[in-house]
């Protein structure tokens, strides 16, 4: 394999990788957002569910109370028949205290059961809110369900052939060569580059003249001093020329 088919190989696998990172991005945002989809709705239904439970406790938390004042009211009304019925001060006292107890508990009941009311209404405002943003959450995900499966499969096929197209381009290349492209790849992202002036077209640095003066003459594939990446001379295009010429004006 020559040496300009070795160029040819690495920027055809460059170019691979580069779709590769791009494609695999793409995969995961869309899987991200559709679990986060589904995360967010499986964290309204639990609060709904959570909520739904809290109301029934403290409606039989009100009942008990409710349940709690009813037989107040019986001992209340048998507590001033027995202070009707007192005969001495002392008796008529006891029975006055253990009436005014009473009517405190009672009291006491009763302003439980009104503080339950309301916590009651605001937890089923909650749910009704909450509801609301499940239903609008559930019916967006069923929506785009479907097409965000599809172009996840379309991906993860697109991704599966150019990971096919990138084992036969790496048959091509001396293992030697693909292991440092991929040691270079693994730390810096892109392995190769070029220089067509003696300035890698990576790093942007400028190159030791007697390198670039090797490079051009030998068509070889060498190092970058300064970044490291796998670098080769390219004859610079009518492109390359005109922006040189405007740089340096």
């Amino acid at each position: 394999m020559s040496i300009q088919d070795q160029i040819e190989a690495l920027e055809e696998l460059a170019s691979i990788d580069m779709e590769l990172v791009e494609l695999k991005a793409q995969l995961e945002g869309e899987q991200n957002e559709l679990s986060g989809k589904r995360q967010q709705l499986q964290e309204l239904q639990d609060r709904v569910a959570r909520t739904r439970q809290s109301v029934e406790e403290m409606e039989r938390f009100k009942s008990e109370l409710f349940t709690e004042v009813r037989q107040m009211n019986l001992q209340v009304e048998k507590s001033r028949e027995k202070l009707a019925r007192c005969r001495t001060e002392r008796e008529a006292n006891a029975a006055q205290r253990e009436l005014e107890e009473l009517r405190k508990l009672q009291r006491d009941r009763e302003i439980e059961i009104d503080k339950l009311n309301g916590l009651v209404e605001q937890a089923r405002s909650e749910i009704d809110e909450l509801s609301g943003t499940r239903d609008a959450v559930d019916g967006e995900l069923g929506s785009s369900e479907g097409a965000v499966t599809d172009r996840l499969g379309e991906l993860e096929r697109t991704i599966r052939d150019r990971e096919t197209a990138r084992q036969s381009v790496v048959k091509k290349l001396p293992p030697q060569l693909f292991r440092k492209y991929e040691l270079i790849r693994r730390r810096k992202g892109a392995a190769i580059a070029h220089t067509s002036n003696g300035t890698c077209s990576a790093c942007n640095m400028a190159m030791p003249p007697q390198q670039f003066q090797t490079l051009m003459r030998d068509n070889r594939i060498d190092s970058c001093p300064q970044c490291n990446r796998l670098i080769y001379f390219k004859v610079p295009t009518d492109d390359d020329q005109a922006a040189d010429s405007t740089g340096g004006a």
